[in-house]
């Protein structure tokens, strides 16, 4: 079993290792947070999107209803034209260009069918998306209230724990204590077991002089430190 300062230790380094780990989890959440965050601004890019395509095409189609329109008044103008004139030759010419601008007609219309045709499969395509878009949404903000509850939860526990830390250091060494907060913010765990004569901690072999003080038999009692990586080191019994 360990010695008595040995166990204040451990129980010193478990409430740290908690709270280290409290720590990492508020440390991490902004960026859950502002990742979850992306990923909704990404989900209303992709509605915009949808609705963005739809919208062009609604405009190409007036641009070509426009063009028809046009199109339409030259022929009526010819024809009105065809009435005054008293040439064969130029009543023929009148002729040959409503004929020019009817297959324009023609051609404009066979587009504006195609558009239409586009903007019934866009819309249904927005439609979907929409739907889709906003469930995911409503499942990601979901997620950002859960991550927001579970930040004060986590920020409450961790004022707990601070406090049951504090009260763990009260009764290790001070020589101890010295050691311990040296090493904690780099080389965690600091106190660490002997196993088949290795220091756990850095997995070398320690000195006799430190198996001898891991057994409570050195001149400074319990307390021993691996030669190696510093850490203190206790005999498993």
């Amino acid at each position: 079993m360990p010695s008595p300062g040995v166990e204040a230790l451990l129980i010193l380094q478990d409430r740290d290792n908690k709270r280290l780990g409290l720590e990492a989890q508020l440390k991490n959440l902004p960026g859950e947070v502002r990742a979850v965050e992306q990923t909704i601004a990404d989900e209303k890019s992709a509605i915009e999107t949808a609705r963005l395509e739809q919208r062009e095409l609604e405009t190409k189609k007036k641009g070509l209803e426009t063009e028809i329109g046009s199109a339409s008044d030259r022929v009526g103008k010819y024809r009105t034209q065809q009435l005054s004139v008293k040439k064969n030759d130029e009543y023929q010419a009148l002729g040959h260009e409503i004929e020019t601008v009817q297959q324009q007609i023609g051609d404009l219309e066979s587009q504006e069918l195609e558009i239409m045709y586009a903007i019934d499969e866009a819309k249904n395509r927005f439609a979907a998306a929409e739907a889709l878009s906003k469930r995911n949404i409503a499942g990601h903000e979901a997620r950002i209230r859960n991550l927001h509850e579970r930040e004060t939860s986590l920020s409450a526990e961790l004022k707990t724990l601070q406090v049951e830390v504090a009260a763990a250091r009260t009764p290790v060494p001070p020589v101890a204590l010295r050691i311990y907060d040296r090493l904690a913010p780099y080389s965690m765990p600091v106190i660490v077991p002997i196993r088949g004569g290795k220091c756990s901690g850095c997995h070398l072999k320690i000195s006799s002089e430190a198996d001898t003080a891991s057994r409570g038999k050195g001149p400074e009692g319990d307390l021993a430190t691996c030669d190696q990586c510093g850490r203190i080191i206790y005999f498993e019994s």
